[in-house]
């Protein structure tokens, strides 16, 4: 998950930001597999395979929803990937802001650690707030943020990317050294294909990318995913 902060794509100092209250999402957003050919959904969020260790808030179904700017970059990220017998698998794109909410609930319980060895096996849950790995807002609630990794398009094998996603780790920063060089031609791969297209990386998450100019900036949704 992304913190909202400690990259440009980020939170916005000093910028006028809003919290939208409608239950439903603007004409803007779009099921990113009706736009993306042969991707993969496996959104973490809408089942129990996650840091937080249970459905969270907001994800009453599995659907992978962006702003139609941002799925039709990932399109052509998937139109150039296919040439390589790769595909794109979605681990998360739209995120209500209840489901943030829910993560910051989660972090504060200290008597919850049952997946720390998972998740966080690095640090102490309380330093997860203070390190970025958690905060209170997400570029995700923006819409037009997606976590992702590649697969093949044979059999839908993901990719090695040395650390799983959610690692709450600086194994899992892009740059980061204690991974092979296998490992990082394929975070490299990804990142060149995304950025190719418009997306901005985020430092600290090998699988989590912005696009530039992207519709709404300064406002962030909490329509629930239906």
């Amino acid at each position: 998950m992304d913190t909202g902060s400690r990259t440009g794509s980020m939170e916005r100092g000093g910028a006028s930001m809003s919290v939208s209250a409608e239950p439903v999402l603007p004409a803007l957003f779009v099921d990113v597999p009706a736009v993306v050919p042969n991707v993969i959904v496996d959104l973490r969020y809408a089942g129990p395979n996650n840091f937080v260790g249970v459905r969270v808030d907001g994800y009453e179904a599995e659907r992978a929803l962006l702003t139609r700017p941002a799925a039709e970059a990932a399109a052509r990220v998937a139109e150039g990937l296919a040439r390589q017998g790769l595909v794109l698998k979605l681990l998360d794109c739209y995120r209500p802001t209840r489901a943030v909410a829910h993560f910051a609930r989660w972090a504060a319980d200290t008597n919850d650690l049952g997946t720390k060895a998972d998740f966080y096996p690095d640090h102490d849950k309380p330093e997860l707030f203070d390190l970025g790995y958690i905060a209170g807002r997400s570029s995700h609630s923006r819409g037009s943020t997606l976590d992702l990794t590649l697969a093949h398009a044979s059999d839908g094998t993901e990719l090695d990317m040395g650390t799983p996603f959610d690692l709450f780790s600086e194994r899992s920063w892009p740059a980061s050294l204690a991974v092979t060089d296998a490992q990082r031609d394929n975070r490299r791969l990804l990142a060149a294909a995304m950025t190719d297209a418009g997306f901005e990386p985020f430092l600290m998450e090998w699988w989590h990318f912005t696009l530039k100019g992207e519709p709404f900036p300064d406002t962030y949704f909490d329509a629930p995913i239906r």
